[in-house]
C-alpha cells in the first residue's frame, strides 16, 4: 500500500452548553484529494422490503427495514459519507487511522460507517453502537482513494443535539468514550481510558504482544501503528486543534469555522 498522498484531517464537537446559541456544534475539514470533488447527497426516509441488501462500497449487507432520511458529504466515486446528519439530529465525522492491523481488500470503508450509522440511528448513543457492531460482524477494508490502494480503519466523533461520543477502530476492534463537553480528534488514535467496546478489544491485542495483559488497558497504545511514529502528521494537528477548543468562553459557529480552517499544526511533530 502506498503512503498517504494528503496531509491530515480534523473532527471536533462541542456540546450544547458550551457554545454561545446552545446548541451542538459539530465540524469537520476533509484534506482528501484536491481534485476530488464531494458533492452534497440528500436521501429522504425509506421503508424496505423484509429480506432487502444495500451495496456499500465494497460489500452488500442485509438492509433494515427502515432508514433515516440523511444528507452528507459523498466523494464522488464512493457511496458513503465523509461526514453528515441524519433527520433526528444525529451528526457524524470520520477520520483516517493507520494502525496495526493489515486490511484486507475487501470491507467496509470509514464512509460507509458514516453513511450506514447516520440511516440507522436516532441518538448519538445508538449510532455509536451500531457503528460498533458493523465494524465487529463485517471489518474494514478495501482502498479509500480512488487512484491509489490507501486502506485504513475509521476514527468517529458522533454527536446529537445532547450527546456524542468518540469511536475509534482497528479493523474489526473497536473501542469508544463519552465526551464530556468537547473533544477533537484527527488522524492517530486518542483512546488512552475504559469506556466501552467490542468484547475482545483487550484479550484480541494480548495474544498478539500489543500489550502485557497487567497495566491498565490503553487502546491507542496498544492499536498504534509502531512502525511509523505519526504516519499522517496528525500530532500537531491534534495539539492545535485542542489548544483553539479549549479556550476560555463558550465556542460560536464562526469559531469553529476558523479553528477547521487553521493548519498551523500541519508538519509538527
Amino acid at each position: 500500500m502506498a503512503a498517504s498522498p494528503f496531509p491530515s484531517c480534523d473532527t471536533i464537537v462541542v456540546l450544547a452548553p458550551h457554545t454561545r446559541a446552545g446548541a451542538t456544534i459539530l465540524a469537520k475539514n476533509s484534506d482528501r484529494p484536491p481534485r476530488e470533488c464531494q458533492p452534497l447527497l440528500q436521501s429522504t426516509r425509506r421503508v424496505h422490503p423484509q429480506g432487502a441488501t444495500v451495496q456499500s462500497q465494497y460489500l452488500e449487507i442485509p438492509q433494515v427495514r427502515e432508514t433515516a432520511a440523511v444528507i452528507g458529504s459523498r466523494p464522488f466515486w464512493l457511496w458513503g459519507f465523509e461526514h453528515g446528519l441524519n433527520e433526528y439530529g444525529v451528526a457524524i465525522g470520520n477520520e483516517a487511522v493507520l494502525t496495526r492491523e493489515i486490511l484486507p481488500a475487501t470491507g467496509l470503508l470509514g464512509m460507509d460507517l458514516v453513511r450506514l450509522g447516520l440511516e440507522r440511528s436516532k441518538t448519538a448513543r445508538e449510532a455509536t453502537e451500531i457503528i460498533g457492531a458493523l465494524i465487529e460482524r463485517y471489518g474494514q477494508g478495501g482502498s479509500a482513494l480512488y487512484d491509489v490502494d490507501f486502506r485504513y480503519s475509521g476514527g468517529f466523533i458522533i454527536a446529537d443535539h445532547a450527546d456524542a461520543y468518540v469511536l475509534e477502530s482497528s479493523g474489526r476492534q473497536w473501542s469508544a468514550r463519552r465526551v464530556a463537553d468537547r473533544a477533537c480528534i484527527s488522524n492517530r488514535l486518542t483512546i488512552d481510558t475504559a469506556g466501552f467496546g467490542s468484547p475482545d478489544v483487550e484479550s484480541y491485542a494480548r495474544a498478539r504482544g500489543w500489550c502485557d495483559g497487567e497495566s491498565p488497558f490503553d487502546f491507542a497504545a496498544a492499536y498504534s501503528n509502531k512502525d511509523a511514529d505519526d504516519p499522517l502528521t496528525a500530532r500537531g494537528r491534534l495539539a492545535r486543534s485542542r489548544e483553539l477548543v479549549s479556550r476560555n468562553g463558550r465556542r460560536t459557529v464562526r469559531e469553529m469555522l476558523a479553528i477547521i480552517r487553521d493548519h498551523a499544526g500541519h508538519g509538527e511533530t
